[in-house]
């Protein structure tokens, strides 16, 4: 059974719909978007992974979320961490995506300045799109050449500005950011986050369990509260720029 979702703010409603869900997130223009779950009390994790928080509600939006994106962007540390596969959505979202004019499942697109990843990875040789690997300029990329297109920028560390121009240059327009902290901090700090979807998840987890952004950034950014969803004791929270 589909976990029920409703709407507190700002259009009170109850068990919205996939579709209205997904008019809910709609935007207009180049976006980068970041999907995280944290606890009551700021963990990011219950036992080493954000999945560990994330409940019925979450997950449906989760997969929602990804049904109206171009690309799924994550750091190359969380996709060891939580265990990622070749980035595939729901039969539902597939046919969604294919009416809508938009391919069946959105490109996977991993950050990685150290090239620390298997390139004979079902994540690789099994995606239904060819993915995408972020990198540096130094970096011998010459192992993923056959399974993903590389994107190099940067020397000592990922240019992510620059990251972003090439892949909206290859007509990705919508980007879904799913971590890991140190990837949201660091688009943090290059000021390139537009929306942050937050689901608060009814656990006091205590502990040293990090946060949802690592690292420093010039000035706080001010965020508007876009909308509240609650699944359960789940909240679902979009705020934007």
């Amino acid at each position: 059974m589909t976990a029920r979702i409703d709407m507190l703010w700002p259009d009170p409603r109850e068990t919205l719909s996939d579709d209205a869900l997904v008019e809910a997130l709609a935007v207009a223009g180049p976006t980068v978007r970041m999907n995280f779950v944290s606890s009551i009390d700021g963990s990011a994790t219950h036992e080493g992974r954000s999945g560990g928080l994330s409940g019925a509600a979450d997950k449906r939006h989760f997969e929602l979320l990804r049904r109206v994106t171009d690309v799924v962007l994550v750091g190359a540390g969380t996709v060891r961490d939580e265990g990622y596969g070749p980035m595939r959505v729901s039969d539902a979202s597939a046919d969604w995506r294919e009416r809508h004019g938009m391919p069946r499942h959105p490109v996977f697109a991993i950050v990685t300045g150290r090239l620390d990843l298997d390139p004979s990875s079902p994540i690789f040789t099994d995606a239904p799109v060819r993915p995408i690997v972020v990198t540096t300029a130094r970096a011998d990329a010459t192992a993923f050449a056959g399974v993903a297109d590389v994107v190099a920028v940067g020397d000592e560390h990922v240019d992510l500005a620059g990251a972003l121009a090439t892949i909206r240059g290859m007509g990705h327009a919508q980007v879904l950011g799913e971590g890991g902290p140190s990837l949201f901090g660091s688009l943090l700090a290059a000021d390139l986050v537009d929306e942050l979807c937050l689901t608060v998840s009814p656990t006091l987890e205590a502990g040293d369990g990090p946060r949802i952004a690592h690292g420093s950034v010039p000035t706080a950014h001010g965020m508007h509260l876009g909308h509240v969803l609650r699944g359960g004791d789940e909240l679902l929270l979009r705020y934007t720029r």
